[in-house]
């Protein structure tokens, strides 16, 4: 029939072998390993619409450098608090957090004020002021009086608001509560100055101190109200917006100056779309978390915000941010 036997022809039996000896040899050999690890910790969960930001940083930067370059994400914490990991940083690890200004403003106050209370109406105006020449000076400048490197500074995680067991209307309503916040000094004021005892402590433990009573109430944001169950321990949210969280990733600059100029770039740029990523989602998930809170029997009011506008003036004055408002603002209605 002119056909021959493949297995006994000397020729194809040793394309075979080498064939079957490669295959083998691609399933024993490990995988190489990346050149370098950046670990990223965030007390928020995974179903925030910030993590989702983090999961594009993720694979846009392993993408772009041909996975040089891994990133590995920790919800909730799982690095450790904010604080713990800003200073595993400073000390050169190749760690990175999600934390906001009035933290970072211990080591340059000037960040501070990006949490301070109203000082933007939104998203986009904050965005301004981060990714402008004035934010890049002091990013400079805490590279060099702390060890950080921020990569971004343009993830909003929403407006923050009032969740207590009694209504409020009024500054003067929130006396005697003992309200959770940050512990940084402009967050501090700020709830001082709405009338309620700052009570500082990490995120991960709010759920079970409303519990146990040891805090009367929260500030919080929407996503971050909803992923902690916090209306199971809650009935009321009074719509404050005396925050606009605006929070960044910030790393170790000891690390970060070991890595290539190329790496460098690509870590920043990743970080400012991831960002926008993220910012946008939590924007577009606002409204459908408030539906749902009011679904599990939370009552969401609308207030007067003015008054507490008023009350939280002092905060600036407190703390020495009447000149630096001026630049923010300044910056915010340049073109």
């Amino acid at each position: 029939c002119g056909c021959f036997n493949l297995e006994r022809s000397p020729t194809m039996t040793l394309q075979r072998r080498t064939v079957l000896s490669l295959a083998a040899a691609a399933v024993v050999l490990p995988a190489r390993a990346a050149d370098w690890t950046l670990n990223i910790n965030t007390a928020l969960t995974t179903d925030d619409p910030l993590f989702k930001g983090l999961e594009a940083l993720k694979a846009n930067v392993e993408q772009r450098t041909n996975k040089r370059m891994e990133v590995k994400l920790f919800p909730g914490s799982q690095l450790g608090k904010d604080e713990d990991v800003l200073e595993q940083a400073r000390a050169g690890a190749s760690v990175a957090v999600v934390v906001d200004g009035g933290r970072l403003g211990a080591y340059v106050k000037e960040l501070g004020i990006l949490s301070a209370p109203y000082v933007a109406k939104d998203y986009d105006e904050l965005r301004k002021v981060v990714t402008s020449p004035m934010f890049e000076t002091w990013v400079t400048k805490l590279g060099q009086t702390s060890g950080h490197q921020i990569l971004s500074f343009n993830w909003f995680q929403g407006q923050r608001h009032l969740l207590t067991n009694k209504p409020i209307t009024k500054p003067s309503d929130l006396n005697g509560l003992r309200m959770r916040t940050p512990g940084a000094p402009v967050w501090l004021e700020t709830v001082r100055a709405m009338g309620a005892t700052p009570t500082p402590m990490p995120w991960a433990e709010v759920y079970s101190a409303l519990q146990l009573k040891a805090i009367d109430a929260v500030e919080a944001q929407h996503p971050a109200t909803w992923g902690a169950k916090l209306y199971e321990q809650v009935k009321y949210v009074t719509k404050t917006a005396h925050f606009n969280l605006i929070t960044g990733v910030v790393t170790s600059r000891i690390w970060f100056e070991k890595l290539p100029p190329d790496v460098q770039k690509v870590l920043r740029e990743e970080s400012l779309k991831a960002g926008d990523i993220a910012s946008r989602g939590t924007i577009e998930s606002l409204a459908g978390y408030e539906k749902q809170m009011k679904d599990k029997g939370l009552v969401v009011s609308e207030v007067d915000v003015a008054p507490f506008r008023e009350a939280t003036k002092v905060v600036y004055d407190k703390l020495g941010y009447g000149d630096l408002r001026k630049q923010v603002e300044a910056v915010i209605a340049a073109r």
